[in-house]
């Protein structure tokens, strides 16, 4: 019996969006749903193409809705929805246009500055007036090499409102991860920071830039913007057949009201990017009005974002929520940045910026609450959190004890909503509603008009069992294609290989009784002792709880025809491991998960390899550790470590 940690009130619920939809739908319909999630759920499964037909109605989206709901196909990726449709994503941004704030930036040594909407709306008709003037057109492709500033926001509205598809590299890429990303999609224009600051260090990005654009032929005009706060202004450099601007130039332009053009829901919005741990990054591209809708269901009926809200989520613009923290604006919320480390000088340094800024929405990753956990476990309600409503977590799965440490210490009338998803749909499957209540370790339900399953190795939907999480119906926020991916064949290869038709994700998960869903890791990480496949997630829960030990990683190695365990610790501060400490930590992952997933081995670390994103790269591991090939180190924020790992003395035996 899963613990039900949280409920909503009924007078929080009746006030929810998620209620205004469902009173939305029950009066254009003629239906009872009475207040009951899994009905609406049902309803919109079943009803897919109508529902995402009744939602753009329902969230007001600024375009022309055509009267067909969907062109089936047969194909799965291929299904096209509400075609004939036409819609700005730029406008949508533009939702206000008043001296209320928009956009607040705040950088880790505390300088902030904000933004109005008008401000906004003004600075982003510059850019627009700018972009027009080098000729820049629908379809082609703008860049960003950017820190996660006011001033990337601006030029990402922008390029979207002019057609132009966008991509982003957070600075903390390095040269090769900057080439190896947008070499592929043959940018004209390229927004880059002078420096960006982490953990109190400043960092030169100019000096990277000539070396980019020489392998880079493609990019004719760079505009440079001053890190925010810093007195020290930017200085023009010389690149031969190249038009460098400074950002201040651009805001000198006369700004006009822009004129927005209407594309096709299927255009061309953005290219992410994939992690590349595996070889070179997938460029991925996402389309116009099926991001838009993704993102406005996701905001308002699952994260109960309103007008008027002020909402954060902690992300560089290298990862996919930035993409969904900017569509904010759309529901006519403000937004906060944060740049830099989470961590500087104060362990609790988002906490206190949520508390300050009055954030109605808090998004962080698990590993942020993890570090918490361990760093400040008597936080006790230190802030009064007192506009806080919602906290979002994602990145990795949510342990037991980061459930916990949320009610206990930090907000007890809160909505955890834990979500998982992906760059591939840059949304959710899996994620929170106020309907449902909150129980310990579960993300609450899948996400509306997403039919998702848990997957046996036969392709049999389980439940209370592990397995592959799929979805077997078509979405708006399907990727359009992969960038130069003749006959789709890596597009097919990646989603469509393992189930015929069928939208496998690569998570290994279990759907509970309480419809709540439990993501174990992913699918090429699993560790199969004796054949029987168990999730990384089982393992970290346990090793978490340790004082000890300040982060894990933990793989499996193949050994006497078999994969043994193996896992690796960074010992925290005056702690060192003894034979004491190695019993005490296979007794409690034997009791509290099973015998099959205690590891034969414990090896101490001085580092744990992690992508831009933060998330650890147990493929990465487990590949150095057999001797294999490493395909794509610059994907990782921090490759040297990988060398720590080779020819390990312990692993001989």
């Amino acid at each position: 019996m899963s613990l039900k940690l949280w409920e909503a009130p009924k007078k929080t619920k009746k006030k929810s969006e998620l209620f205004a939809f469902e009173k939305f739908i029950s009066k254009k319909l003629n239906k009872k749903f009475q207040n009951n999630y899994k009905k609406i759920h049902e309803w919109s499964i079943k009803n897919f193409s109508d529902f995402w037909s009744i939602f753009w109605e329902f969230s007001k989206v600024k375009g022309i809705k055509s009267k067909i709901k969907i062109k089936k196909s047969n194909i799965f990726y291929k299904n096209t929805f509400l075609p004939g449709s036409k819609l700005n994503f730029g406008e949508n941004l533009l939702s206000k246009n008043n001296k209320e704030k928009a956009v607040t930036f705040i950088s880790e040594n505390g300088f902030r500055e904000t933004r109005n909407w008008n401000k906004l709306n003004w600075n982003v008709g510059k850019i627009v007036k700018f972009l027009q003037d080098i000729k820049i057109k629908k379809k082609d492709r703008v860049v960003a090499y950017m820190p996660n500033t006011i001033e990337t926001v601006e030029a990402f509205i922008a390029s979207v409102s002019l057609g132009a598809i966008w991509s982003s590299c957070s600075p903390d890429f390095g040269i090769k991860g900057v080439v190896e990303r947008f070499s592929q999609i043959k940018p004209k224009v390229i927004f880059v920071t002078n420096e960006y600051f982490y953990n109190g260090k400043q960092i030169d990005i100019l000096e990277r830039i000539p070396e980019i654009i020489n392998q880079i032929p493609s990019i004719k005009h760079i505009i440079i913007t001053n890190y925010p706060g810093q007195k020290k202004m930017v200085k023009k450099f010389k690149i031969n057949k190249v038009n460098v601007k400074v950002w201040s130039e651009l805001m000198k332009v006369e700004s006009s009201k822009i004129i927005f053009s209407k594309f096709d829901f299927e255009h061309e919005l953005a290219i992410l990017f994939s992690s590349g741990t595996t070889g070179k990054p997938k460029c991925i591209c996402h389309r116009n009005g099926g991001v838009l809708l993704q993102h406005k269901k996701e905001h308002q009926l699952h994260c109960d974002i309103k007008e008027g809200d002020n909402v954060f989520y902690f992300t560089t613009c290298g990862w996919m929520m930035w993409n969904w923290l900017v569509t904010v604006l759309a529901s006519k919320a403000s937004i906060v940045l944060f740049d830099g480390s989470p961590v500087y000088k104060d362990k609790d340094l988002l906490l206190k910026i949520a508390n300050k800024e009055k954030i109605t929405l808090f998004g962080i990753s698990a590993k942020y609450i993890d570090t918490l956990r361990k760093f400040i476990p008597n936080l006790n309600y230190k802030y009064r959190l007192s506009k806080l409503r919602t906290i979002c977590s994602t990145g990795s799965p949510l342990s037991k004890d980061g459930f916990r440490y949320i009610y206990k210490k930090i907000k007890k009338n809160i909505h955890l909503a834990s979500i998982s998803g992906g760059t591939d749909i840059v949304s959710c499957f899996v994620l929170g509603n106020l309907y449902q209540p909150v129980h310990i370790g579960e993300i609450q339900d899948k996400g509306l008009a997403l039919d998702v399953k848990v997957f046996d190795k036969n392709g049999k939907s389980i439940k209370n069992s592990k397995g592959e999480l799929v979805c077997v119906n078509p979405f708006p926020s399907m990727p359009l294609k992969f960038w130069n991916d003749k006959n789709d064949v890596k597009f097919k290869n990646a989603y469509f290989n393992k189930y015929k038709n069928i939208w496998h994700h690569g998570d290994y998960a279990e759907i509970k009784n309480t419809g709540g869903i439990i993501i174990y890791g992913r699918s090429d990480t699993t560790l199969n002792p004796g054949g029987v496949r168990l999730g990384t997630a089982e393992i970290y829960s346990e090793v978490e709880k340790f004082k000890e030990i300040r982060e894990a990683i933990v793989v499996g190695q193949s050994w006497d025809n078999d994969i043994r365990i193996v896992l690796f610790i960074i010992m925290n501060n005056n702690f060192i491991i003894n034979d004491n400490l190695i019993k005490k930590i296979k007794k409690q992952i034997k009791t509290n998960a099973s015998p099959r997933h205690v590891p034969s081995k414990i090896i101490v670390v001085k580092d744990i390899p992690r992508t831009k994103s933060g998330k650890i790269v147990e493929l990465a591991v487990k590949n150095m550790i057999e001797g294999n090939e490493i395909r794509n180190r610059e994907a990782l924020v921090n490759p040297e470590v990988l060398e720590e790992y080779k020819n390990l003395k312990e692993l001989e035996y």
